[in-house]
């Protein structure tokens, strides 16, 4: 299934993609998508409703972020082997888990908004991951049968902030607006093997990441398991996987987002995002 949200910022509908690309409203059978409610088992719930039988929406307008909220934003950093040549950083030798804000999350179309003060703005198409269920201590093997589906992000970032400013890295990460994510929330069953998805991102027209999830240094089954032997994850919990080469700090010379910019971000098989930066007022 994709699953999807339409409508105006703070009124949207949880929706269905059909098979011919249309667009079906499934708010009479479940609220909205988040938490629980993209739990493995509600998923195979709504599995069980004819898509034909729901009503066919006409002119979704606005797309919104695939998820209404999350729990918890979570991030790996360095996780392309190409990403961390750029930076000159040494491959790592675990995950490096970090934490956006989860105020951050917006949709996939939505302007991204620079913040106050910024300097370094930085884009970075990333798979994003989504649990399904409780998970604690699991096992890389099984690691993937916790995974309700997976979607498109945009880790946008602020270099400056990230770097710079002392800290950890989520002061960089977590500005309004800087997880775009979505169009579509896609059922892992649909995905098949994330370790060879493309991904990629162009800037103004011009390509500048486009690289696959193969060249992942540690794998999505990694990353949860990693993960999991620190803290509960739970459903709803996005995980954004990290971002391959291409990013505006590793340009010679580096390349910072300015206002009117336009970012076209996409994992194939995911569904594809566009922003346009303005400045924060």
């Amino acid at each position: 299934m994709k699953l999807l949200r339409f409508g105006p910022v703070g009124q949207e509908k949880p929706g269905i993609l059909d098979a011919d690309g249309n667009v079906r409203d499934v708010s009479a059978h479940v609220a909205d998508f988040a938490g629980p409610t993209v739990s493995l088992d509600a998923l195979e719930a709504l599995r069980q409703i004819d898509p034909a039988s729901l009503p066919i929406v006409n002119d979704p307008g606005r797309i919104g972020s695939c998820l209404a909220n999350v729990p918890n934003f979570f991030c790996v950093g360095l996780n392309y082997a190409k990403h961390a040549a750029e930076t000159g950083a040494e491959p790592p030798k675990e995950p490096i888990i970090f934490s956006k804000a989860s105020s951050a999350l917006s949709g996939p179309f939505d302007p991204v908004i620079i913040p106050r003060g910024s300097e370094k703005g930085d884009w970075e198409v990333e798979l994003g991951v989504v649990i399904g269920r409780e998970c604690l201590y699991v096992s890389e093997a099984d690691a993937l049968d916790y995974v309700a589906g997976y979607c498109t992000i945009n880790d946008v970032s602020e270099r400056a902030f990230q770097i710079e400013r002392g800290g950890q890295w989520i002061k960089g990460k977590s500005a309004p607006t800087f997880g775009p994510t979505g169009p579509y929330l896609v059922t892992a069953d649909e995905v098949g093997d994330p370790q060879n998805l493309d991904v990629k991102l162009t800037l103004n027209g011009e390509v500048v990441q486009d690289s696959n999830t193969s060249d992942m240094i540690f794998t999505v089954a990694q990353c949860i398991s990693h993960m999991s032997q620190f803290m509960k994850l739970v459903p709803g919990d996005i995980i954004a996987t990290g971002t391959p080469s291409g990013v505006g700090m590793g340009m010679k010379p580096q390349r910072f987002l300015r206002p009117g910019d336009v970012m076209e971000v996409e994992v194939v098989g995911l569904g594809a995002q566009r922003q346009e930066t303005t400045a924060a007022e």
